[in-house]
């Protein structure tokens, strides 16, 4: 999952926390400011659920002005819609292509898209309603990611059929591209200015799947095998699963 979708997590884990006033984030030097008067060591507990390697740096840093609630919906709706779009064109053409790189991918997206439906979903709602959506996408997740290993595996002993290479370039450029918009449309709520920079610094993790399955690709062409496509695709099912089982430990 990408940086913003962290901060969707990060923002969930939380929510529950009473006396929690301002949360302000810094993506491009992953840090974040609470504005709280409740115990530290709470806050951190939360964190640490998370495993994100969180750790506490200092309590004089100083919030920024209050963000515009709104505007702030209206950008995870975007990346909701562009997350939730590519999903379905990704698996579509993943499964016409035989592409696991390609399906594989297209989870990836998913689950961003439900870490930013979970946190629409969760405003204005109860504490046990935001764990039970959160509960439903991480062993939803959780179940796809399963399924596509086990495929991985099965097509790796019975099955030898190339996938086409052309479709999953052409596909993984297009949803590079829609992770770079998405992060701009967060990062222009965040920050009043859309910094292109940043945003390609935010977007890393998406970078290296879409960048693994163009390889993958490659290596379909060069040695003419179906082996660098299952590689590619066990290894972001794998990376989808320890996302889903971060969705999970907020739902404790």
């Amino acid at each position: 999952m990408d940086c913003a979708a962290e901060e969707q997590l990060v923002r969930m884990a939380l929510a529950d926390l009473n006396g929690l006033h301002r949360i302000e984030f810094n993506l491009e030097q992953r840090d974040v400011i609470i504005d709280h008067n409740t115990d530290t060591a709470t806050i951190a507990s939360a964190l640490d659920s998370l495993n994100l390697g969180a750790s506490h740096v200092d309590d004089t840093s100083e919030i920024g002005p209050p963000a515009d609630t709104r505007s702030e919906r209206n950008a995870l709706l975007v990346a909701f819609v562009i997350n939730a779009g590519f999903f379905i064109g990704e698996l579509t053409i993943g499964l016409i292509s035989r592409s696991m790189g390609l399906i594989a991918d297209a989870l990836d997206m998913g689950a961003d898209a439900s870490v930013y439906a979970l946190s629409l979903a969760a405003v204005g709602t109860a504490a046990t309603r935001k764990k039970q959506l959160a509960r439903i996408s991480g062993y939803l997740q959780i179940g796809l990611a399963t399924i596509g290993l086990i495929e991985v595996i099965r097509r790796s002993v019975a099955d030898n059929e190339l996938p086409d290479p052309t479709s999953m370039i052409v596909v993984s450029l297009l949803a590079l591209a829609g992770n770079a918009i998405t992060l701009m449309v967060l990062h222009r709520v965040r920050s009043g200015e859309a910094h292109l920079q940043a945003s390609w610094i935010f977007t890393a993790n998406d970078i290296k799947v879409n960048a693994l399955v163009i390889t993958a690709a490659i290596g379909v062409i060069i040695t003419d095998s179906q082996i660098p496509d299952l590689l590619a695709g066990g290894i972001i099912f794998a990376v989808v699963a320890n996302g889903a089982q971060r969705i999970l430990s907020l739902a404790k």
